[in-house]
């Protein structure tokens, strides 16, 4: 057993764990301290969908009703008979899954971004996370060391993800306010090519990104995807934010996959626009890949080979639960996904409205203490310490929590490496404040956010040596 033991453990190095599963680690121990204190905990750390809008109920009724419309439809009145969709729905089943909700996301997806979706290139994950693990292993399986593209910061998910090859290494893009640079984005797959690594994509969150708070523009997704074409570049599109936006509709910035289907992989995900728990997603290309000389393939075959190794058999039943999400209340398919975004935004527009107005009503004299991102997308902003005596380090973000009862993120530990390199310090001086979750009592919610807010500018003073 030993020896066992020791052969095993030679070939596997300890991986870093995310920044946003320490602080959940942690945060029982600092919330017991907290509240030996008589402090309320306020959380803007979390990036979960709020219980506002993920209580079950109707759902369950919803879904019931769709249920009942389907065992109808098949002609199959009997309550000893099994409907044969719902035999399917509790068994095992295709790597596709049922063919039902893949035809109607197509159809409302596409109708919604002007795609014409092919059902049987949408292959379901786990979740958004499910695909981007999906993709790596596709393309880690040859032998030449793979690099990844990403931005600086990113989504501490896909560092853990592409940190998991030993040999991989991630080149990462500095952003502004309308996204990554272009001319480092370029410098960079040269650099990683030049290096000898196979760079496969670019992964980035365009819409509302997690965790820099910022939505792209037009204009420079455009001259991300001049670059990644000319480069021969896929962009790996994660988009979990595409229908949390609050622009005016004329003014929402078309994603990737809409400008150009044969360069982007796309990832939707249903976690926040349905339920969280189900982790609906799908992974969704044209892009063809080169496997030789004169050979190419649809990659959304390789990834549908890759899918019946990781998960040979889906969850039909939750599946079929999504297909109920894309019906209306009278039971006919939506006309597109945003009436289904409508009822959580009226939440996340008020939760984030009272972030920032209160941030303005009670930092904005300070403009030389602090900046923060106004999201035009998404569940967060990024808070910027402008004092260089404020370090907003892990111990910084615990003793919020000790001594304010506020619970952030620290965005240091979301830039990788070689941007921690590039920029000793970088992220140092910020924390991701999320608006959307709360574990408010019913009615409670805005009441709770103003709270912790107002909370955390206190804390934010008290840090920069304002009275």
């Amino acid at each position: 057993m030993a020896d066992n033991e020791s052969l095993i453990a030679s070939g596997l190095v300890q991986q870093g764990v995310s920044v946003t599963r320490r602080m959940a680690a942690s945060l029982p121990e600092l919330r017991n301290i907290a509240e030996s204190k008589g402090l309320k905990i306020h959380h803007l750390g979390a990036g979960y969908p709020h219980p506002d809008v993920t209580d079950p109920k109707g759902f369950l009724v919803h879904k019931q009703a769709f249920f009942d419309k389907l065992a109808a439809e098949q002609g199959l009145n009997d309550p000893e008979t099994t409907p044969e969709f719902l035999r399917e729905a509790f068994a095992y089943t295709d790597t596709l899954g049922p063919r039902l909700p893949r035809e109607l996301f197509a159809q409302i997806y596409g109708a919604d971004w002007n795609l014409d979706i092919n059902p049987d290139q949408l292959i379901p994950t786990v979740g958004a996370t499910g695909g981007i693990s999906m993709v790596c292993s596709l393309f880690e399986r040859g032998d030449q060391a793979v690099a990844y593209l990403t931005d600086a910061p990113t989504y501490a998910g896909f560092v853990a993800r592409a940190s998991l090859k030993q040999s991989s290494r991630i080149f990462s893009v500095d952003m502004d306010a309308e996204g990554p640079d272009p001319e480092q984005f370029l410098s960079q797959i040269h650099k990683a090519r030049d290096e000898g690594y196979f760079l496969p994509f670019y992964y980035t969150v365009p819409d509302g990104h997690n965790p820099a708070g910022i939505s792209f523009s037009d204009k420079r997704r455009g001259e991300i995807l001049d670059i990644a074409r000319k480069e021969k570049l896929l962009i790996l599109e994660d988009a979990p934010y595409l229908y949390i936006n609050y622009e005016k509709p004329e003014n929402r910035p078309r994603p990737f996959i809409a400008m150009d289907d044969e360069q982007t992989v796309h990832l939707f995900t249903g976690s926040k626009i349905g339920f969280p728990g189900p982790r609906i997603g799908f992974v969704y290309s044209n892009a063809k890949i080169r496997i030789k000389h004169d050979q190419s393939v649809l990659l959304s075959k390789l990834l549908l080979t890759e899918a019946s190794s990781e998960i040979l058999f889906q969850n039909p039943e939750a599946l079929y639960g999504f297909a109920a999400l894309l019906h209306d209340p009278a039971l006919e398919p939506r006309k597109s996904l945003w009436s289904v975004a409508e009822s959580k935004m009226d939440v996340y527009f008020e939760n984030r409205a009272i972030l920032l107005d209160t941030l303005q009503q009670e930092l904005g004299a300070y403009g030389d203490h602090f900046s923060w991102t106004i999201p035009a997308a998404g569940f967060f902003s990024v808070f910027t310490f402008l004092d260089s005596n404020v370090r907003a380090d892990e111990t910084t973000v615990a003793n919020l929590v000790s001594e304010f009862g506020v619970v952030v993120v620290p965005m240091a530990e979301f830039y990788p490496a070689d941007a921690q390199q590039r920029c000793a310090g970088a992220g140092l001086n910020q924390i991701r404040l999320s608006f959307c979750f709360s574990e408010s009592a019913p009615g409670k919610r805005a009441d709770d956010m103003r709270s912790a807010v107002s909370t955390f500018c206190v804390a934010a003073k008290k840090l920069s040596g304002i009275s």
